[in-house]
């Protein structure tokens, strides 16, 4: 730690350029700041004012303390990612012992019950050695890799430790500062001195031989369970990154790299099934993912259920959302989606139905106990929407519907969806969510049966569409007749906290959103 005049520092700054790192501590006598750099820049400062200490009179150093040695090893921590995650998987490293890194370089990525996240240096030196391997579950507070933070060159010439005796009959400053030996007296000659080179080189590309190449999570699991080293596949995915079709075409083939185009995926997973042993057991162990829905499913059986099932005429829902295409295919430029999909009209109208049902927006507090039992009403409409990942099952959730029109929400939706094809949906947007709303139909099902999770008292499952016959009355010759004609229905599922929420509630909002799906161009007269 030392201290300096504000212009002696600028002129630091552009001296040592990248390799100081300067923050501002606190003020000392209302003149002067305390200021932190790095090591390697401090046995720099160090030995040459010791060798040009003669030559500058008044402005030279007294003492000069170090906070670390040369060639420290820093323990870099996994630091606390928020949500209450204690461990993290090490899905990926990106360095090996020996590699040189910079500031903001890449060291690995950890895989949470949540989400990926690359985690990048703090520090610039040599990797000194990694505390994990690929697939071991890192706890957070714990180091992920030791870094060494000295410079060797630096370390040949001793750190002062004790002010000379010329040094000792320099004059105290006026500033306050009297008494503090081990702090520059002004850093204007320390600035004059510098002349430090710039900083070395990139850091070394990663090879194959200790890192992963580009893939997915998911990917990269199903290489480990068939015992593949994923480097030796050719990936075809952009910039090379390493897919799904990729891993089974190279099983397919007898374990030889090649890469496989996109367009044969479905003769890659067919040969897949082939690739597998038959009458052979295996153990897994369960993804992160799977853990999380594990721990919150187990909970959810605290829950009694109350299930509701109903069906929805989609047919004026199919003009509205027709119309809404055909706008946003006038201006595209406009949107981050080509169509407009079934969902974000679902999901407005059940914002609609939330202003009349606040309490399906409500979650249970303390419900240990009856006695203790609270409801809390939330004023957003985070409604979270059940999403197919490569990693699994996740429920990002859109905020403050209530605030969105349908064109916003299909824009929020669209920016979920592509985040979740990346295994890369921000932690923000996998918390806070109020109502869940699945559309699991779109792979199959009709009536459907999902489980509510303790942070919300309901949650409704679409099922897949269907064009049925159903009776209408329609209008011949100016009678209404009865007549069987088409529809496009879709069946709606519901599940909730039977503990606080009663049938005739879930019945009377299903109802209440029923009526907004069927006839959307009431959204329109619910404007403000």
């Amino acid at each position: 730690m030392f201290s300096a005049s504000r212009s002696s520092l600028n002129v630091l700054r552009t001296k040592v350029g990248q390799s100081t790192y300067i923050s501002t501590a606190r003020m000392i006598s209302g003149q002067r700041l305390r200021y932190s750099i790095s090591t390697k820049t401090t046995t720099a400062l160090c030995s040459k004012a010791i060798r040009h200490q003669t030559i500058y009179g008044a402005n030279r150093i007294q003492r000069f303390h170090a906070s670390a040695m040369a060639n420290a090893k820093v323990p870099f921590l996994l630091a606390d990612i928020g949500e209450g995650i204690t461990e993290c998987e090490v899905i990926q490293w990106f360095v090996k012992t020996g590699d040189k890194v910079e500031e903001f370089d890449r060291l690995c990525e950890v895989q949470s019950d949540k989400a990926s996240v690359e985690i990048t240096s703090r520090f610039t030196g040599t990797i000194a050695s990694l505390k994990y391997k690929v697939g071991d579950m890192a706890k957070v507070g714990s180091p992920l890799v030791e870094i060494e933070t000295g410079d060797a060159a630096g370390a040949e010439e001793p750190v002062a430790a004790a002010p000379d005796a010329a040094s000792a009959s320099t004059p105290a400053p006026e500033d306050g500062l009297k008494g503090r030996s081990h702090i520059v007296q002004d850093m204007n000659a320390v600035a004059a001195m510098m002349d430090i080179p710039a900083a070395a080189g990139k850091p070394e590309i990663p090879t194959a031989d200790h890192i992963l190449t580009f893939a997915t999570p998911a990917v990269r699991r199903v290489a480990k369970e068939n015992n593949v080293d994923i480097a030796n596949i050719k990936g075809s995915g952009k910039g090379g990154r390493v897919m799904k079709e990729d891993v089974m075409s190279y099983l397919a083939n007898g374990r030889q790299a090649t890469a496989t185009p996109k367009v044969a995926a479905p003769i890659a997973a067919a040969s897949a099934k082939a690739s597998i042993p038959r009458g052979e057991e295996m153990v897994s162990p369960v993804a992160m993912i799977q853990k999380a829905m594990f721990k919150q499913m187990t909970k959810s059986l605290s829950i009694p259920h109350f299930g509701f099932a109903d069906e929805i005429v989609l047919d004026n829902a199919t003009a509205f959302r027709s119309a809404l295409n055909a706008y946003v295919a006038k201006t595209p430029e406009k949107y981050n989606f080509k169509k407009v999909s079934y969902m974000p009209i679902f999901i407005k109208a059940l914002s609609i139905a939330l202003e009349d049902y606040p309490i399906l927006n409500a979650c249970v507090i303390d419900g240990e106990e009856a006695s203790s039992a609270k409801l809390k009403y939330r004023a957003s409409h985070n409604i979270g929407v059940a999403m197919d990942t490569p990693n699994g099952l996740l429920v990002p959730n859109i905020k403050n519907v209530q605030s969105l029109s349908v064109l916003e929400i299909a824009s929020e939706l669209a920016r979920l969806q592509e985040a979740g094809k990346k295994n890369a949906i921000p932690l923000a947007d996998l918390k806070d969510g109020t109502l869940s709303l699945s559309n699991v139909g779109m792979i199959g099902g009709t009536y459907l049966n999902p489980v509510v999770v303790t942070s919300e008292v309901a949650i409704a499952a679409v099922g897949k569409m269907q064009r049925l016959p159903r009776f209408k009355m329609i209008e011949e010759n100016g009678k209404m007749v009865e007549r069987v004609v088409a529809q496009q229905i879709v069946n709606v599922s519901w599940s909730a906290d039977h503990r606080v929420i009663d049938g005739a509630t879930v019945a009377r909002f299903s109802e209440a959103w029923k009526s907004v799906v069927e006839n959307p161009f009431l959204l329109g007269g619910m404007l403000r």
